[in-house]
């Protein structure tokens, strides 16, 4: 498991009548600021900051089916062949991580398969690899896949 510490970032946040909004840089408008919403945002810029993912091959909140049901994933990151590579799930972090939200993420999995998969609560993130028909744990990020590797 791995401990997060995000990095400083000038997040755009407004008060409006409809509660707390955060500007949304990948989809490029505002959105409303849930406590999700916030492992989100500060998830993508760790992957950016920290992890040196480039921000161009990050997907966020997008819609897939997943057997016959509409779902969304949180963010899906890109190789340098825009082959889906990492997908992750988010949840707030009063939300502990387990079997469940591993076996979401899985679920999505089904529609876009990736080598990667993680999931985080913002304090805390899991990160697994597939091997064969299986998957284990990692201690670390993987190195993002460029062209050249």
């Amino acid at each position: 498991m791995i401990n997060p510490v995000y990095p400083e970032f000038p997040f755009k946040i407004e008060n409006t009548g409809d509660g707390a909004m955060i500007f949304c840089e990948i989809r490029k408008r505002w959105v409303k600021l849930s406590p999700e919403e916030w492992v989100r945002q500060n998830t993508y810029q760790w992957l950016i900051m920290f992890a040196g993912y480039p921000k161009q091959m990050i997907s966020i909140e997008k819609g897939i089916r997943v057997v016959d049901m509409s779902k969304r994933y949180d963010l899906l990151v890109y190789d340098a062949n825009f082959k889906p590579w990492m997908l992750i799930e988010c949840k707030a972090q009063s939300i502990q991580l387990s079997s469940d939200t591993l076996m979401q993420v899985l679920r999505y999995n089904i529609a876009v398969p990736v080598p990667f998969l993680l999931i985080t609560n913002g304090d805390q993130l899991m990160i697994f690899g597939k091997t064969g028909t299986g998957i284990i744990e990692m201690e670390e990020m993987p190195a993002y896949l460029t062209a050249n590797n």
